[in-house]
């Protein structure tokens, strides 16, 4: 098949890791047409209800500072390592499962996150918060990204921005509600987590709820050639750069906070610097989409990419309020259009539809493993929290994955002949 050109990419389906063919699969020939796309109704826009926190930072402060202060950051940096890694590897498995009409279970498996609020030891907050808060959002992630494909085609860029607009909101206020609750004499960390689980177990109770698949389940379907892949030269070196991007992507969203109570920055101020950069994301998710038929999402995502890793080494000069919220505010957009650019450059080496949310899930299968560096950057801090080289370290590696990206980039220009990639 030939590639798929830009104006097809436009409509492929936001980030997924599974492929959601909205072909209802009929067991007597002739197949069934796909049933119209209702353009949202009410199930179709209760799928909209529902958002990710990212909220690790605050915990990464807390434990170093307080909670597991006689651990180096780099024991603590395993349980953010561990939880990221499985987010993004179990995309490989939760994808199939949604495809054969597994959604509400996924999301019922991931009500066991309470379990972290018993944790009173190290290896019990590995266990509950790497492992079991990892797996709990590793069922939910794609599944929930991925449902709702099947209410939108034309109207689908909107639903998509009103799903990552949320997810970025909930990323804002989280983080200020743990520090609000951490910090507060009368309640304190035990307590503090107990009611953060509680409230996230009420929202995926609403979203067994509500949320429904519209699609029959695809029982059937026969798996894309995954080993293929790996002989498209230019998909190759596109994963082996994501790797590096991921060496350093997360950094600040895991290290600001602490950074800056370090720096002696106003304690308050610090509190919500988190949750500034998340909220800097929203903007980033939205925007970069009106300028991505002109430019080339490709092209976008390099820039943005590039940008973040200079931003990132910009944390070395980081001394007082203002740099802490300029940092904030630069770093969050510019992640924040990466992470959607991201997604749809995936789609410019799919070759079919069919071929697309396999394609997804592998390179973040891949970089899924390249969150195990968090530890390396905690050890780089150490004890004593030198902070130059472990910047040095993630900016550095996020600006390197450049100059390996722009080989796929050149590849694809090539082949379709345009620098609008």
């Amino acid at each position: 098949m030939a590639p798929l050109n830009a104006k097809d990419i436009e409509k492929l389906t936001p980030p997924s890791f599974a492929s959601t063919q909205v072909a209802a699969v009929s067991e007597e020939p002739p197949k069934a047409s796909p049933p119209p796309f209702p353009e949202g109704g009410l199930q179709g826009w209760l799928t909209l209800i529902g958002s990710y926190t990212n909220a690790f930072g605050v915990y990464q402060d807390f434990y170093i500072r307080e909670y597991l202060n006689h651990f180096t950051p780099e024991k603590i940096g395993w349980i953010g390592g561990i939880q990221l890694f499985l987010v993004f590897s179990m995309g490989l498995m939760t994808g199939p499962l949604f495809d054969r009409g597994y959604f509400v279970l996924l999301h019922a498996l991931a009500l066991f996150t309470l379990s972290v609020t018993q944790a009173n030891q190290y290896y019990q907050i590995i266990l509950s918060q790497g492992v079991c808060f990892g797996l709990a959002s590793g069922l939910t992630y794609v599944p929930t990204l991925t449902v709702v494909s099947h209410y939108f085609q034309r109207r689908r860029p909107l639903a998509m921005g009103v799903v990552a607009a949320g997810s970025a909101l909930g990323a804002v206020l989280h983080p200020i509600m743990l520090n609000k609750l951490f910090n507060n004499p009368r309640i304190g960390f035990h307590i503090g987590v107990r009611i953060s689980a509680a409230l996230n177990v009420f929202l995926l109770i609403i979203a067994c709820l509500i949320t429904r698949t519209r699609l029959p389940p695809q029982k059937d379907k026969r798996p894309p050639p995954i080993g293929s892949f790996f002989r498209d030269t230019p998909y190759a070196i596109f994963i082996l750069g994501m790797v590096l991007v991921f060496f350093g992507l997360f950094f600040p969203i895991f290290y600001i906070q602490i950074d800056s109570i370090t720096h002696n920055v106003d304690r308050e101020l610090s509190f919500y610097a988190l949750s500034i950069l998340n909220a800097a994301s929203i903007f980033g998710r939205t925007v970069p989409s009106l300028f991505a038929p002109k430019l080339g999402v490709f092209n976008l995502f390099l820039f943005f990419t590039l940008g973040s890793g200079i931003i990132l080494l910009c944390m070395i000069a980081l001394k007082d309020a203002v740099g802490v919220v300029l940092l904030s505010v630069f770093y969050g957009f510019f992640s924040g259009a990466g992470t959607i650019t991201l997604i749809r450059s995936i789609g410019s080496f799919a070759r079919s539809l069919d071929e697309l949310g396999a394609r997804i899930g592998v390179v973040f299968a891949f970089c899924g493993k390249a969150t195990y560096c968090i530890p390396i950057t905690g050890a780089l801090l150490g004890s004593q929290l030198h902070w130059t080289r472990a910047i040095l370290f993630a900016g550095i590696t996020l600006i390197a994955s450049i100059v390996i990206l722009l080989i796929p980039r050149y590849i694809l220009g090539r082949r379709r002949n345009t620098q609008k990639v």
